[in-house]
């Protein structure tokens, strides 16, 4: 015996709702995630002599990105200085000692005293909560200088954010095993097995920024399988950033935190939220009210 039309129709349309609720159920995670605020821990507002984008362009380029943080460096520091002075609403501003006057200093800050005595002078401010960028490749990160600044950072409990490869962070950290480190860029496109090894090796110190690290989508924006398990992880202790180090990079800075939201989209709730602001709080809060 057939079904009367009413009680298909009440059937077919008792279906159509709970497939709607299912898709609306799928993209809800997705949707929760492209609101999340930002943290943008590796931003450069470099200024030989005068910055590209006055102040008004940038915090207005950080609010239509859903960038409430930022990991503050300049060169020379002034930019520094200013984003900090400027307490505009809505931004939270971690400042951080860059070891650089000119960009000549990259090459050579790691054997230069005025450096280190820059770094003194700069902390005395009262708000810096790190030391760099800076760049140090292979043994150079060995020499004396370089351990000053380790252990300068070491006893006033800041953090050190370096532009290294793998020989030069493990320089680092035998020159004091309580240097605390932003990995900038995560070593490029050091394996993501071996991150993670330097991760459970380096429990509570070793920390990866991800701008310009290769290999974490494939490329149709897929976050690669390889990546998926290591912010399974690890997911809290990853940061993101713009690295605006040249004017192109301001230029693209939508695009550049536009393609991090479609990734951390793909990940669970939480492992976003970490990745995105959660662990720039945890590592530098108690963030002020925004």
């Amino acid at each position: 015996m057939g079904m009367p039309n009413r009680g298909r129709t009440f059937l077919f349309a008792m279906a159509f709702a709970a497939a709607l609720l299912a898709l609306l159920g799928l993209a809800q995670p997705a949707a929760a995630q492209q609101r999340l605020e930002l943290f943008d821990a590796h931003l450069h507002w470099n200024q030989e002599p005068n910055p590209f984008y006055p102040l008004d362009k940038v915090l207005e380029i950080f609010r239509r990105n859903g960038v409430t943080g930022i990991l503050a460096t300049s060169r020379p520091n002034k930019g520094t200085h200013q984003l900090v002075d400027a307490k505009a609403p809505g931004l939270w501003v971690v400042p951080f000692i860059r070891p650089y006057r000119t960009r000549a200093d990259i090459g050579t800050w790691f054997g230069d005293p005025a450096i280190y005595e820059l770094i003194q002078d700069e902390f005395k401010r009262g708000y810096y909560r790190g030391v760099g960028e800076f760049h140090i490749y292979g043994n150079a990160a060995a020499g004396p200088l370089v351990k000053k600044v380790v252990d300068f950072a070491v006893e006033r409990d800041l953090y050190l954010h370096a532009h290294c490869d793998e020989t030069a962070l493990l320089h680092l950290f035998a020159h004091n095993p309580k240097a605390r480190i932003i990995w900038a860029h995560t070593g490029f496109s050091t394996s993501p097995a071996r991150v993670a090894e330097l991760m459970e090796q380096f429990r509570d110190r070793l920390w990866g920024e991800l701008s310009y690290r290769s290999g974490i989508t494939d490329g149709s924006g897929k976050l690669s399988d390889e990546w998926r398990s290591l912010f399974g992880q690890h997911s809290d202790r990853f940061l993101i950033g713009s690295d605006t180090w040249i004017n192109e990079r301001w230029f693209g800075y939508d695009t550049i935190f536009q393609n991090y939201r479609a990734w951390l989209a793909q990940l669970p709730a939480e492992q976003a939220r970490r990745i995105a602001n959660g662990n720039a709080q945890r590592l530098f809060g108690p963030r002020p009210a925004l």
